[in-house]
This record gives C-alpha cells, structure tokens and sequence, in this order.
C-alpha cells in the first residue's frame, strides 16, 4: 500500500472465518454445502434492501433441493464457526499497531455479533446488514462503518472475501485488497483489487510496511 491505511475493514464469514465448513458439514457434503451457499450468496447480492438474514438462508436451502430447517441448523451450530488459521494472528498484530478494526459483514445483528466474537479480538466497528439496512454490495454498509470510524473511504483498506465486495468497495470509494482463500473466479467486470493472496500473511507488511513481514 503507498500509504498507511487509517483503518482496515473485514468480511467476516469468508475473509476472516471458514464458514464454508459449516455450511458444508450442517448440508451433509462439500457438493450440497457449495450448492446451498452459492444459492444463498447469488440471493443475497441481488437483494439490496435488508430481508431476514435467517429467511434468506432457508429460501436458498429449498431452492437447491435441501429442507428448510437447514437453516435453523445452520444457526444452531453458529458457535462451531472457526478463523482461518492465520487471522487471529494478523488481527492481533494490527490491534496491537493500534490500527482501528472494522466488520462489515451480509447477517443478522445476533449472527454477525456472534461470528465476530470467534476472531477473540475486539473491533471497533461492527456492522451488519441488518443494522445497515442494506446487504453488500451496496455500498451503505461499508459506508456506515466509514463514518462511525471516523474515517474517509480513500484512507481505509477493505479486506475482501469474495469478488462481489469488490464492487461494492469501489462505489464506496473504498480500496479492497482481497483475500482469495479458495481461489475463486471472479466476474468478468470485477473491479481489480488492490492485492490478491490465498493467506492473510501479507496483510501485515502491505498495511504496517515490511519491518512487519
């Protein structure tokens, strides 16, 4: 980064936590966890104004053949949810930088609060879609948490989880770097990130510079 950011914002459920395990193990295989994710994420993008985290989840599980109560199932096992190995590490040394720590993640306000909790490391800002109104990618979410940062878009760095916060970081004005855990494809017409790794290692040296590495 040319600049040390004022802030770093995070996805939760896919840049800092693997919920791709859970989704997996309450769906019965990797196969029918993939399909029902997919199915929720292709449904949330597209919804815009704020309708039940839970509702949402239960609909995309029908959708893909799966029974509705999935989705209490999903939410029963909610503590299960586990950070990729390297995050708490990384969001510690930034706390301990003293470099402010935001969530903006797509989920329910008991959810969202639940999910950030499992990092075991304090964030300044946490907004979910519910307490925004909006679901990402627009760009009210990352905005909101802008502001009770106290911080601009511009001097902020966005840790992206999948390709679709990349659109909305950039109507927000806001720099993603994207943390590609799985190695997904992203749309043809994705803004470009600002960096793209499979760990969140580099995170430190690309925002604390590289004494930090």
């Amino acid at each position: 980064m040319p600049t040390r950011p004022a802030a770093v914002l995070f996805d939760l459920l896919t840049a800092l936590l693997d919920s791709w395990s859970l989704w997996n193990a309450v769906a019965g295989s990797a196969a029918d966890g993939a399909r029902w994710r997919g199915a929720y994420l292709r449904r949330t993008y597209a919804t815009g104004a704020y309708r039940p985290y839970e509702t949402l989840v239960a609909e995309s599980a029908v959708a893909v053949g799966l029974q509705v109560t999935h989705a209490d199932a999903l939410a029963a096992r909610w503590g299960e949810l586990a950070p990729w190995p390297d995050a708490p590490g990384v969001l510690v040394t930034l706390h301990d930088a003293g470099v402010p720590l935001a969530v903006v993640t797509n989920c329910s306000e008991a959810l969202g609060h639940a999910a950030a909790a499992r990092l075991g490391v304090p964030f300044d800002v946490v907004v979910t879609a519910e307490r925004a109104g909006w679901y990402k990618p627009d760009p009210r979410p990352y905005a909101l948490a802008l502001r009770e940062l106290g911080v601009a878009a511009g001097d902020a760095l966005f840790v992206a989880g999948s390709p679709f916060d990349l659109f909305g970081t950039a109507r927000a004005g806001l720099p993603a770097w994207w943390h590609d855990r799985i190695g997904m494809t992203p749309p043809p017409d994705a803004p470009a990130p600002r960096a793209r790794h499979a760990t969140l290692a580099p995170l430190l040296g690309d925002v604390l510079g590289p004494a930090s590495r």
